[in-house]
């Protein structure tokens, strides 16, 4: 069954997480417009991977922690949308990120100022600006983390921000909900990609106690969080709401 999102952004969508799900909601039937910040290459091969399962693609550069572009970006958009001849976004997937480790101690404002942009400033105002896109009975989902429910060391800073994704996830949920739009945070447990500099991925140690501490006995992989998507954009779910669900092999349980 294909499901009935039809255009789909996903902000970060060049690697990582955003392009699996990119790759996985096109598969599935969606269009799909992704954001990337520099790397324009990966973004376009994803492009190419996606009109090669016969959908449409579009790759837009975005940089999530420049609030002031988003108006422009908006305008672009907007612009790609009437080009497929469509008026309004089914799905938004505000996946864009970067990780930060770092002790308490060693935390810097500026470091800590950044993250505010990207992960809680940046998915906050770029929705704000995209209302006028988003379809009544569109779909929101926000990308948190298991560290937000899960503590380990060198994580604060980061684990705050998704925290904050979480509630405000919810606060869409309430003030959307009157146009038929549902919200939900999807949090990854860790995974095998180049997020964090590839920890999970490259280092042996971080991937076996990863390992050990998961009910599935590995770490996480992509392929195991683009289905997820898939499932909590679908509108077989539309009646989940307002909900955090971790995608995280049982992680830490």
């Amino acid at each position: 069954m294909t499901t009935a999102i039809r255009t789909v952004l996903i902000t970060g969508g060049s690697r990582g997480l955003g392009r699996n799900a990119a790759l996985a909601l096109a598969a599935d039937g969606a269009d799909i417009v992704l954001t990337y910040r520099s790397q324009s290459a990966a973004a376009d091969d994803v492009v190419a991977q996606i009109e090669a399962l016969g959908r449409r693609a579009a790759a837009l550069a975005l940089d999530v922690a420049d609030s002031s572009a988003f108006a422009t970006f908006s305008e672009r958009l907007e612009l790609q949308l009437q080009a497929w001849g469509v008026e309004r976004l089914d799905g938004l997937v505000n996946n864009a990120g970067e990780g930060h480790y770092a002790l308490i101690a060693d935390t810097t404002p500026a470091s800590f100022d950044h993250l505010v942009n990207v992960h809680l400033k940046g998915p906050y105002f770029l929705t704000q600006t995209l209302l006028p896109l988003l379809a009544d009975g569109s779909r929101i989902l926000n990308v948190s983390s298991g560290l937000a429910r899960f503590s380990l060391p060198g994580s604060s800073a980061y684990a705050m921000m998704k925290g904050g994704i979480e509630v405000f996830t919810r606060y869409l949920a309430k003030e959307l909900g009157a146009r038929g739009i549902s919200a939900n945070t999807l949090a990854p447990g860790a995974i095998e990609t180049d997020f964090g500099g590839g920890r999970v991925r490259d280092d042996a140690g971080t991937n076996a106690m990863v390992a050990s501490s998961t009910a599935l006995g590995r770490a996480g992989k992509p392929d195991d969080i683009g289905p997820a998507v898939v499932a909590l954009m679908s509108p077989g779910t539309h009646w989940i709401n307002a909900q955090r669900v971790e995608a995280s092999g049982g992680m830490f349980i």
